[in-house]
């Protein structure tokens, strides 16, 4: 009767509560590559992140395994190597960890003492995500490959850049054309001058024909006139 009582107080002030289900945990899958030095990140089984690591040196090698993290350190050091500096690290096998590295430019080739070396910026995305997730999330190290991602695809023209390329296309033929046109233009002008040049040769040899016929058939007509005393 009390808990009655108190249930009709509460409704009585205005205030509900709505108990509804609790979101769904997240599955994380984080696949590390030995052979390809990166790691990608899935989430629910969609493809979340893919950045480059570095892992373990053949002398330290990073063991391959599914694993479980099994604690976080927002702020870590290294006890066993310098007090090097290990930010948001993800232990996931006894002192083996994904942490964000200050030796950037060796991200892409082994080299760490086992770790796997993130850039800070990343290492801080991952280790959010596990925070929120850490109960669903699997860590998984091994030699497959893991290709890195590809480019954006690029965007395709607009309407209205596709009009304008499509009504600039014929003027482009043309323009091409032009230096053809002009080298047509010149090979039939030099033909018409080769023919033109050749009639005019032809013309003066039958010209020059013309007057030694006139010329011999003077010279005869003077011989009959000398020979037998007549004009022509």
């Amino acid at each position: 009767m009390r808990r009655i009582a108190i249930a009709a107080a509460w409704a009585g002030a205005g205030v509900l509560f709505v108990v509804g289900p609790r979101p769904a945990a997240a599955d994380i899958l984080v696949n590390v590559s030995k052979s390809s030095q990166r790691m990608s990140v899935l989430v629910d089984g969609t493809a979340r992140y893919n950045w480059t690591v570095s892992t373990g040196t053949e002398r330290y090698t990073t063991p391959s395994g599914v694993y479980k993290p099994q604690w976080l350190a927002r702020k870590w050091r290294s006890k066993q190597y310098a007090d090097a500096p290990m930010p948001h690290s993800i232990f996931f096998n006894k002192g083996y960890a994904v942490h964000g590295t200050t030796e950037i430019s060796r991200l892409g080739k082994a080299a760490s003492h086992g770790c796997v070396r993130l850039h800070p910026d990343n290492a801080a995305r991952l280790y959010e995500l596990v925070e929120k997730h850490m109960a669903n999330t699997r860590v998984v190290v091994s030699d497959d490959v893991i290709e890195a991602p590809s480019e954006a695809p690029k965007k395709k023209p607009s309407q209205f850049m596709a009009k304008n390329t499509a009504g600039e296309k014929p003027a482009a033929a043309a323009a091409e054309k032009i230096p053809e046109a002009k080298a047509a233009a010149t090979a039939n002008t030099r033909a018409k001058a080769r023919a033109e040049t050749t009639a005019v040769r032809q013309e003066r040899k039958n010209s020059a024909r013309g007057t030694y016929r006139e010329a011999q058939r003077y010279r005869e007509a003077q011989a009959r006139y000398d020979r037998y005393g007549f004009r022509w």
